[in-house]
């Protein structure tokens, strides 16, 4: 069955969320990276567990408690003024340079686009248009949408609803192996992005396609 549409995650697959370590460090010397990498640990920690406890809270508070979190386990001394601003670097996250050539020719193939993230409305709006990608995807779809998290099966609906096609239909693509699995889970082919070269997650599952780059994408959906 050729693929009809692909659904994209957003951070951590086009956006490196780790290139908020630039700043953390001019705030923290030497610490960026160290809170960079627990800020995003706590940050899907809590999604998992706002969505299993059905106590959700936007995305956007849900990254506030957990880089609050993160500064103070990691002993840091943030104020007001740091925190809002690592806050706003959520909004302007580089782009993976795969994943902006990528994108620009699979729009080119009028293949139909969509991001598929936890993200809210107003956080994925402002990163796809200061990642320069205004235009590029059809749908920006939120979690927000049905107040539940990936890997919630009401997440994973948004992208067949949007599309209007069935769900084996679409490509599902995620660096995050949780998220490949999780949507394969609900009935996607997934494509896991291993950028991390991290081994596959023992969850009696495997996404439809892995490679350690967009290109792989790519070369996954001219094989189709």
């Amino acid at each position: 069955m050729p693929i009809k549409a692909i659904a994209f995650d957003a951070y951590g697959t086009i956006f490196d969320v780790h290139s908020i370590a630039t700043l953390a460090d001019t705030f923290f010397a030497g610490r960026g990276p160290e809170l960079s990498a627990l800020w995003r640990v706590k940050q899907i920690d809590y999604t998992r567990l706002r969505t299993l406890s059905e106590r959700y809270e936007p995305f956007s508070k849900v990254t506030r408690d957990a880089l609050t979190f993160s500064a103070r386990s990691m002993g840091l001394a943030m104020d007001e003024e740091q925190a809002e601003a690592l806050m706003s670097e959520y909004d302007r996250l580089a782009v993976f340079a795969d994943s902006a050539e990528a994108l620009i020719r699979l729009k080119a193939l009028r293949i139909p686009l969509a991001i598929l993230s936890n993200g809210d409305p107003p956080m994925l709006h402002a990163i796809v248009t200061n990642g320069r990608l205004d235009g590029v995807f059809d749908h920006l779809l939120s979690a927000d949408a049905v107040g539940r998290f990936k890997t919630a099966p009401e997440a994973y609906e948004l992208g067949p609803r949007a599309f209007c096609c069935a769900v084996d239909e679409i490509l599902f693509v995620s660096s995050n192996c949780w998220d490949a699995c999780g949507a394969a889970w609900y009935g996607y082919r997934s494509f896991w992005i291993n950028r991390a070269g991290a081994p596959l997650e023992e969850l009696g599952i495997e996404p439809a396609g892995t490679g350690r780059t967009m290109h792989d994408v790519m070369a996954f959906v001219a094989a189709d």
